[in-house]
């Protein structure tokens, strides 16, 4: 049974129960967290330190956030894995080599911190084998970025581990922090256990509205309650002796209990005053080295009376009362004393062991220009990059502008800050830090680099075509300083334009392929991007007859290049929407589509790229709407939606809403695509009104709705420039054909027909064939219908095969020809009924019906219980995989894979994972 609260708890009772149920779950076995909010003093972290204190039988690891340690990266994630370090060697070795050079042991390619965080899940997950592991994260706001990030990612990956994470954040600094995560909300004491607590810390008996005075003063504060009453005795209270507390006092009750602090420093010797601002000022609390930089500051480290005045703990390590003590210390003392302590501190600290530290300090120490201090930062931001640390660079770097005497490193460094800041999400800043760089000379390259760079901000903002003209002003730019980045520069420029939705005018698609072919842009290194460009440029400026034979020479390339680095897997990982785009749309090639984003899926996965990986899955799963496995597509899109979410990215609903067209889901159709067009009109994204428009298209012909199906086809149409005018065609020559409006589908055919005459695929020729079809009669109808089944087939689009089948026995029953059309349909309604395209599938019963047949509708197998989660597993399961490899493929620990696989078990009816294969191949032949 847990023991009862800590003596100075009062009124917490909720609380301690949260935290009870917390350990209780641990303990048998689950996953929990909680994220516990609320002001400085409420009594976050005494809440916390109750948790550590009730988990017996418990492995407590502690992280505590320092304001002054926010810019090392892992700094605080290291504190977490201490006192696992020693089974690193157990882990799978991508997750090994990410977390050593995360944590500064090792030398590699910069990590990505989404595969550190798979590392640090899976060190904590082996250590809870032999006991429950309890992670506290104190301050949890005042975090390093990156570790933040990945203890965040554990939190949303933790499932059936027997780990527990909570976090004490403070509001309001920490508002944005942990969104999502179970919350305990702490306000302050009710008035009754208010009076309690400060009862218990006052000599004396205290007068009633005093007390009522006082805690009404305080808001229930109890840091607050406890340190104004600090030795403090009823009379004094009582009588007005401490006149801090008198009503008359502003500001926030933090900022009174900080004073109150502060206050106290004052009856300090200087040298115990000087003592605590060097602990103050170094964050890590290693008392060695705060009696090292003593001697520096020569002063006797004599920390009794600040003990005595209950301000900080000498130990090993030195921790202050509360955060709100170093805050009053630090921020209480002159400029030049922060500055001596930290010139201190920087020669105290190993050059060899902690640089980074040490360079910071020395930039702290700084009153002025230092191109020595400038270097060292610069040398640790590098370090902060290689261990992927991209804010804790950013802000090395922007220092290093600070303390920089000359204009031309100057703006080199600030130029290289813009740069940071953009890559780890903070535009406002990058665009700060580039109108800072604009101010100094920069060489050519440099300057081409910071137009690409304000060109990259603008398109984060908005999909508008704004961007475009600045990304080929860039790459022109790049091309006369003869450099490899001007050909990838190009391929932003197109892809700009293309999200903006237009082929025309000075900022269109077509005009920055023109520019791009007539560049003479260097190599980039890459055959493969070099190709995709020259591809790209080529369909764009000369049309589909003359681009997509140049487009089809860069696929071997794309699909067998060599990617020897991790730097060349993440270029080949930013190339590939773009590839895939070009593919789909204008070579209507689904095996080119499928091969693209298998590559890319397997890359992500091989190198950690947890940030590439959700797109990559998105794109595969369209790949197996189309093969008709709807089963599967779902699976890869539910796992981009949990990586996506686990990573604190925007879910990817595009793929999401072809599945739900497909299946005639209208209802989820609807609340999204009404969303997404208000977003593509807010973000000038006129692309995504394209997809809305195609997308409509599929969900109202299968619902047989085909005076909406012309209307949103046709705004397929018209707001697409690249991406999905095909496919937009396809649907709307059905819907105007179906409505009447011949004049319309033939238009729509003839454009068809000319965007597929240089593909030579089957899904192309297959499109066009059965869109002629339609307008077509007699022999030559029942001709092209089945020309478009067969070359459907021959390109493995199988949703295409089953709706020409539709469509087929449609005319035929129109015809009169039943016993034709009933095969047809027949063929359809199994088909789309074994998809779950309940739309179409519906379509097809009701046409079988009209011919007389009787109707059966599948009944779904055990199969279908299963969620995706569970159908992802169990089908990796079948393949042989291990636990641990199926844990490293989904980003979960193999304790999640085993409780995904028990509960499998229990739905199919079998025993073990032997009888998968067959319970799983038998499911998708029903």
């Amino acid at each position: 049974m847990i023991a009862g609260p800590l003596p100075d708890l009062f009124g917490r009772q909720r609380e301690c129960e949260a935290l009870d149920d917390l350990l209780t779950g641990l303990r048998d076995g689950g996953s929990r967290v909680l994220v516990v909010r609320g002001e400085a003093g409420i009594g976050k972290s005494v809440l916390l330190e109750y948790a550590a204190a009730q988990a017996d039988r418990v492995v407590v690891t502690w992280a505590r956030g320092v304001e002054a340690d926010m810019e090392l990266p892992y700094a605080s994630l290291h504190q977490v894995c201490a006192p696992f370090l020693d089974g690193i060697e157990e882990l799978p070795q991508p997750q090994r080599d990410a977390l050593r050079v995360a944590f500064g042991t090792a030398v590699g390619d910069p990590p990505d911190r989404f595969l550190v965080g798979l590392a640090v899940l899976t060190l904590l997950t082996r250590a809870a084998e032999t006991r429950p592991v309890l992670v506290l994260v104190d301050d949890a706001q005042w975090l390093d970025q990156v570790s933040l990030q990945t203890l965040e990612f554990v939190a949303r990956r933790l499932l059936a581990e027997p780990v527990a994470m909570a976090f004490a954040v403070r509001d309001p600094e920490g508002r944005s922090v942990l969104g999502g995560l179970p919350v305990l909300q702490i306000k302050g004491l009710e008035p009754a256990a208010a009076g309690e607590l400060l009862a218990s810390a006052v000599g004396g008996r205290l007068e009633e509205r005093v007390r009522d005075r006082f805690v009404a003063e305080m808001h229930g504060n109890p840091l607050a309650l406890l340190e104004f009453s600090r030795g403090r005795s009823a009379a004094e209270l009582a009588y007005g002796v401490d006149a801090s507390s008198s009503p008359g006092v502003q500001g926030s009750v933090a900022g009174r209990v900080e004073r109150d602090f502060a206050g106290r420093l004052g009856a300090l010797p200087a040298a115990t005053r000087t003592l605590l601002l060097t602990a103050a000022a170094e964050p890590v609390g290693d008392a060695r080295l705060l009696i090292r930089a003593a001697a520096s500051l020569h002063i006797t480290p004599d920390a009794a009376p600040a003990k005595a005045a209950g301000l900080i703990e000498f130990g090993e390590p030195v921790r202050f009362r509360h955060p709100l003590v170093r805050s009053a210390v630090y921020h209480g003392a002159e400029p030049e004393d922060r500055r001596a302590v930290h010139r201190a501190l920087a020669d105290a600290t190993d050059p060899l062991l902690d640089p980074d530290r040490r360079a910071w300090h020395a930039a702290q120490a700084a009153d002025g220009p230092d191109e020595e201090v400038a270097a060292g930062l610069e040398q640790a931001a590098d370090r902060a990059r290689q261990r992927g640390g991209i804010a804790a660079e950013a802000v090395l770097l922007e220092r290093a502008v600070e303390v920089t005497p000359d204009p031309w490193p100057r703006g080199r460094r600030a130029l290289a800050a813009a740069e940071a800041h953009f890559s780890a999400a903070a535009p406002e800043r990058a665009t700060e830090l580039a109108a800072v760089a604009d101010l100094y000379p920069l060489s050519p390259l440099d300057r081409a680099r910071l137009a690409r760079l304000r060109a990259r901000i603008l398109f984060a903002r908005s999909r508008s075509d704004e961007a475009a003209p600045l990304f080929l002003d860039a790459a022109a730019q790049f091309t006369a300083a003869g450099s490899p980045l001007a050909r990838e520069t190009y391929l932003e420029a197109i892809s700009a334009t293309i999200f903006a939705g237009r082929v025309h005018g000075p900022a269109g698609a077509r005009a920055a392929a023109v520019a791009a072919r007539a560049s003479g842009a260097p190599s980039s290194g890459s055959k493969a991007a070099d190709a995709l460009l020259d591809g790209v440029a080529a369909l764009l400026a000369d049309g589909c007859e003359a681009g997509v034979p140049v487009l089809s020479e860069a696929l071997d390339l794309l699909e067998h290049e060599e990617l020897n680095t991790r730097e060349a897997a993440v270029r080949w990982l930013l190339l590939a929407p773009v590839a895939l785009e070009a593919f789909i749309h204008y070579a209507w090639d689904l095996h080119a589509w499928d091969a693209l984003s298998s590559r890319a899926v397997r890359l992500a996965r091989d190198i950690g790229a947890l940030g590439t990986l959700p797109p990559a899955l998105i794109y595969a799963g369209g790949v197996h709407i189309h093969y008709g496995d709807f089963a599967e597509a779902a699976r890869m899109i539910d796992e981009a939606d949990a990586i996506a979410a686990a990573t604190g990215h925007a879910p990817h609903k595009y793929a999401a809403l072809v599945l739900a067209a497909w299946r005639g889901e209208a209802d989820v159709v609807a609340d999204i695509v009404e969303e997404a067009r208000e977003s593509a009109v807010r973000r000038g994204e006129v692309s995504l009104l394209g997809a809305m428009g195609y997308i409509q298209g599929v969900l109202f012909n299968g619902l047989a709705r085909y005076e909406e199906a012309m209307e949103a086809a046709r705004t397929g149409i018209e707001h697409d420039g690249f991406n999905f005018t095909g496919l937009s065609l396809v649907e709307h020559v059905e819907a105007a054909v179906r409505c009447g409006e011949l004049d319309q589908a033939r238009a729509s055919l003839a454009r068809l027909i000319e965007l597929t005459s240089a593909a030579g695929s089957g899904w192309a020729r297959g499109a066009s064939a059965r869109s002629e079809a339609l307008l077509a009669e007699g022999d030559a109808a029942d001709g092209l219908y089945r020309t478009a089944i067969e070359e459907f087939g021959r390109g493995g689009v199988v949703v295409e095969v089953a709706r020409t089948h539709l469509l087929y026995g449609e005319w035929l029953r129109r015809g009169q020809r039943r016993a034709q059309a009933r095969e047809h349909l027949r063929t359809a309604h199994e088909m789309f009924d074994g998809m779950r395209a309940h739309a179409f599938a519906e379509r097809a019963r009701r046409e079988l019906l009209a011919t007389g047949e009787h109707v059966t509708v599948r009944e779904p197998g055990p199969a279908s219980a299963l969620t995706p989660q569970e159908s992802q597993v169990a089908s990796l399961a079948a393949d042989g995989m291990t636990n641990a490899r199926i844990g490293a493929e989904l980003f979960i620990s193999p304790h999640t894979v085993e409780w995904h696989l028990r509960k499998v078990y229990t739905k199919l009816g079998i025993s073990s994972r032997r009888a998968l294969p067959e319970v799983l191949e038998g499911a998708r032949t029903r």
